[in-house]
């Protein structure tokens, strides 16, 4: 297993949508080692592939990993072609930070359970239906998938005061304990 550079919000990567994944091989199995991996040393609970660079429709989440006060009894998942069946009209707010967004944590409002179809490593269809923290990092990371990031669904006025520290994690100004590559494809 490998840590891999995961890429700054404001790299043209992030901004792509993925591609499905067509059949499980090993290439995407390893693929699949290395986003846990990396999403471990950098104390994350979820990550997309195109955050380390592949443009694949994968998200790997572990939401007791990271600085996560509460412990959940979800056991780490990798999710192929996940796709949001529904959303309930419910819904919560809550803080949200990102890997590709160092530093950053703002409250985002977001649906309360949905229902979620995708592949296992096995390409064994679920359709499972999330609520709470899983439900909020599933739909975090599926976002990542469609090219939309976390602070694109803040209120207008959120996003104003957010500035700021925005161009500085732009500008590469944010330090991180993890390897990072900016928009330019500098590495920090």
């Amino acid at each position: 297993m490998a840590v891999l550079p995961i890429y700054n919000c404001f790299h043209p990567v992030l901004k792509k949508s993925t591609l499905p994944v067509e059949n499980i091989n090993e290439e995407i199995k390893k693929m699949v080692d290395d986003m846990f991996e990396t999403m471990y040393k950098a104390d994350g609970i979820g990550l997309a592939a195109n955050q380390v660079g592949i443009l694949k429709s994968v998200i790997v989440i572990d939401v007791n990993s990271g600085e996560t006060e509460k412990k959940y009894d979800i056991p780490p998942i990798a999710l192929i072609n996940p796709q949001i069946e529904y959303f309930s009209d419910d819904s919560f707010e809550y803080q949200e930070g990102c890997l590709s967004v160092p530093k950053f944590y703002e409250n985002v409002v977001r649906p309360k359970i949905i229902q979620v179809k995708y592949f296992d490593l096995e390409m064994k269809e679920h359709i499972e239906e999330a609520e709470g923290m899983l439900s909020r990092v599933m739909q975090h990371e599926i976002d990542h998938l469609q090219g939309i990031l976390f602070f694109e669904r803040l209120t207008p006025v959120r996003r104003t005061l957010a500035r700021n520290k925005l161009k500085k994690i732009q500008r590469g100004q944010v330090e991180t304990d993890y390897p990072m590559i900016n928009p330019p494809g500098k590495k920090l």
